[in-house]
């Protein structure tokens, strides 16, 4: 089969692919949009939501022998709350130890750099300690994930790539809804447009701010589980998925919501779609994912959308 037939099925790999780099990026530009920081550590809080989803499914299924096929999509719904829950938990902890103080003291941003660099480095280091430290965990098996639903012009479609796209989707459209459509929304984009402004008409920053954090950590964490059921997980996880996240939002504009999704995706699929062309090859995946990002930083710095997350919707 020459690359042109195969092109179907890679473009739903990068889907799949973008659809987790999209939900760790929409962490990443919603702090960034409330604080103008970078939350190093959010890839620690990527890591955190397969443990935690882990733990749970674990101690549930065991090996996941005999699970019925009815009982696949509450499992997977409860491993995305699961994961959600406990990136949302970390986030939530992060923000507490690792920014509000320094907030309150007005330290510089090189402060609070240095500490989301060592949040990361402990959280990691913490998980290595107690889980089985560089080694690939696995989730039970209580579906088959290689198995193939159905073709899409030649594109064989598995069951974890419609759950992780499809999971993905759905997470990204409610979450664009409650930015755009709710008063918490609401709020957080008044916070992101001008901290001062929204304060003098009634809007708690520091609330407003942790909510921030506890969203993106949840986004984050349900990710965390989606990858994890389909590569395994390990304490080293977070990295080369949270940069790659981190390119995907600055790629579509970092600070935009919608950005971060497309960002995500577009990654994703440049990075499945290019490497395997005759003259590349699968060996400069990563320097062709970053090769994109580099050469929409010198055209349009701003990335694709350019929009901050105060003027997004």
């Amino acid at each position: 089969m020459n690359y042109l037939q195969q092109i179907p099925g890679y473009i739903l790999l990068g889907l799949t692919r973008g659809s987790m780099y999209a939900l760790i990026a929409l962490g990443y530009t919603l702090v960034y949009g409330v604080l103008r920081l970078i939350n190093f550590a959010h890839s620690e809080v990527f890591m955190s939501g397969a443990f935690g989803s882990y733990l749970v499914l674990h101690v549930m299924l065991g090996s996941g022998a005999g699970t019925a096929s009815w009982q696949v999509p509450w499992i997977v719904l409860l491993g995305l709350l699961t994961g959600a829950l406990t990136g949302a938990t970390v986030a939530w902890g992060l923000e507490r130890v690792a920014y509000r103080t320094l907030r309150k003291r007005r330290a510089p941003n090189l402060a609070f750099l240095i500490s989301a660099i060592g949040a990361s480095f402990f959280l990691s280091q913490l998980t290595g300690k107690l889980f089985n430290r560089n080694s690939n965990n696995a989730f039970p098996e209580y579906f088959k994930t290689d198995r193939v639903l159905f073709e899409i012009a030649g594109a064989r479609v598995q069951v974890l790539q419609i759950i992780i796209i499809f999971s993905a989707l759905v997470i990204m459209v409610v979450l664009d809804r409650l930015v755009s459509r709710t008063k918490l929304g609401r709020r957080i984009r008044a916070v992101a447009e001008d901290q001062p402004a929204a304060s003098l008409v009634g809007v708690d920053i520091d609330k407003t701010i942790s909510r921030t954090f506890v969203i993106g950590g949840a986004l984050a964490g349900a990710a965390g589980f989606l990858f994890g059921t389909a590569f395994g997980f390990s304490n080293m996880m977070g990295f080369q998925p949270g940069i790659k996240a981190f390119a995907a939002a600055v790629l579509g504009g970092i600070g935009n919501v919608r950005g971060a999704m497309m960002g995500g995706l577009l990654l994703g699929v440049v990075e499945a779609v290019v490497p395997p062309l005759p003259f590349v090859g699968i060996q400069w995946t990563d320097v062709v994912a970053f090769l994109v990002l580099v050469l929409v930083l010198v055209f349009r710095p701003t990335g694709i959308l350019g929009e901050r997350l105060g003027r997004a919707a």
